[in-house]
């Protein structure tokens, strides 16, 4: 748990709202895919850190001068959410902005990065979702936090409904582009519905035929509706900790997995992946994760300039027994040979009825996220680029969540792997991932 000292050092709080600085969306609508609704309970949560003198002499409202300019050239994420006379939401592009957080810190930026709890990270970032008044809704909140004796964050809320964290990260990039007068030559947009999905293929069309055709994908969970708030809750207090591999460690535990000679190998992702996996078989005693997802960038579907959820394959993995059984070694080869990719079988799920469904992604099952090449540590801001940041997905389920993420500049070129697991198994997974692994 955050310190009381952290927790209490948050002060003179003022809420605004940056819009376009002329009509950009002209009032249009944007329709959603159905990978956008079944992403639509997802908030994605990024701090970022940077130290003096990246802002100094740049008040609030050049910040919002330069923020006018910005979403010129991105304003979709600045609509609201309508619902057609079916029920399906879509964004109405009607300019209405982001909303601005500005806030002060007791503490310095050294002081406040000296904390090891995760939790301090949240209270620089909005943890708004979307409704109960959905049409006034923000998708992207922005909290900008001046920290004692210099240094700033910037704490950005984005609704996955939108788009995965490459969008996330591109959309916050060109923030940082247009500080320095450089615009992209089209405005970003999202993918069109039609556009990107997939052909029905024949096996498809023969699954539909199946006796069973309304059995839920196994990487998604089903939730009861959620109408206009679109939020779920867990069964379990859930904690998120954050630990550093180096690229020895990682070294090693690529030898560890695949033996000495190295005469297999498993890259570095999924040795993180076989790490956890066992980890959290050997605490639950042979009660799972049975089954785990993996969601990985698709470059194949990603084109500069959009935000999109198509982009972002959600990979299942299904063991044929207990996974204690396995050595590491087939474990990783499972993970890098019998991934099926489910996101056909998810858009057909959200079409199978008469309503959209609400389904959780991310901790439906143990689900592990790669984001080891998003740009994290691309945003320059006025010649500075971040000194550290942090990642989280909120309103997940039970399962878990694992990502894995870039180092800061100047580290070793190894990851940072953020977990959230309920509350009462975080000890013991820590313990055995010392023990085992020699991971602290």
């Amino acid at each position: 748990m955050v310190s009381s000292n952290v927790q209490n050092s948050i002060y003179d709080i003022k809420i605004s709202t940056v819009a376009p600085g002329f009509i950009s969306g002209r009032d249009a609508t944007q329709e959603l895919t159905a990978m956008d609704l079944a992403m639509k309970l997802h908030y994605l949560r990024f701090v970022y850190y940077f130290k003096t003198p990246t802002f100094d002499g740049f008040t609030i409202l050049k910040i919002k001068e330069t923020m006018f300019n910005w979403l010129n050239h991105a304003f979709i994420p600045c609509g609201r959410f309508r619902r057609a006379d079916s029920g399906r939401p879509f964004i109405r592009c009607n300019d209405s902005g982001v909303r601005i957080i500005e806030a002060k810190c007791h503490l310095s930026l050294d002081e406040w990065l000296e904390s090891k709890h995760d939790s301090r990270h949240k209270l620089l970032v909005s943890d708004q979702v979307l409704g109960p008044d959905l049409a006034y809704s923000p998708l992207v909140l922005i909290q900008l936090t001046d920290f004692k004796c210099g240094g700033k964050s910037i704490g950005m809320s984005w609704a996955h409904v939108l788009g995965d964290a490459f969008s996330a990260v591109g959309f916050i990039n060109l923030w940082a582009k247009a500080i320095a007068g450089h615009y992209p030559a089209q405005p970003l947009t999202m993918t069109q519905p039609l556009t990107m999905d997939q052909p029905v293929t024949k096996a498809q069309q023969q699954n539909q035929a199946d006796p069973k055709p309304n059995i839920d994908p196994l990487s998604v969970k089903r939730v009861d509706p959620v109408g206009d708030l679109w939020s779920t809750s867990n069964n379990s207090k859930m904690e998120t900790f954050t630990f550093y591999i180096s690229r020895a460690e990682l070294t090693r535990l690529q030898a560890q997995i695949c033996g000495k000679k190295g005469d297999r190998h498993v890259p570095e992702f999924e040795c993180i992946c076989v790490v956890i996996w066992q980890c959290l078989a050997k605490i639950r005693d042979g009660l799972g994760p049975k089954v785990v997802t993996i969601c990985r960038n698709d470059s194949r579907y990603r084109n500069e300039g959009i935000i999109t959820n198509e982009s972002q394959s959600i990979g299942l993995v299904k063991p044929d027994f207990p996974v204690e059984d396995y050595k590491p070694l087939e474990l990783g080869s499972l993970i890098m040979n019998k991934t099926y990719d489910e996101r056909i079988k998810i858009k057909e799920a959200m079409k199978s009825g008469e309503k959209l469904p609400d389904f959780l992604v991310y901790g439906a099952n143990l689900t592990f996220v790669d984001l080891s090449e998003v740009s994290f540590y691309e945003m320059e801001v006025r010649g500075h680029k971040p000194i550290y940041m942090n990642c989280s997905i909120d309103n997940i389920g039970d399962e878990g969540v694992v990502l894995v993420l870039p180092t800061p500049k100047g580290c070793s070129d190894g990851r940072m792997v953020s977990v959230t697991l309920s509350e009462n198994q975080v000890f013991a997974f820590k313990s055995v991932l010392k023990e085992d692994w020699c991971i602290a």
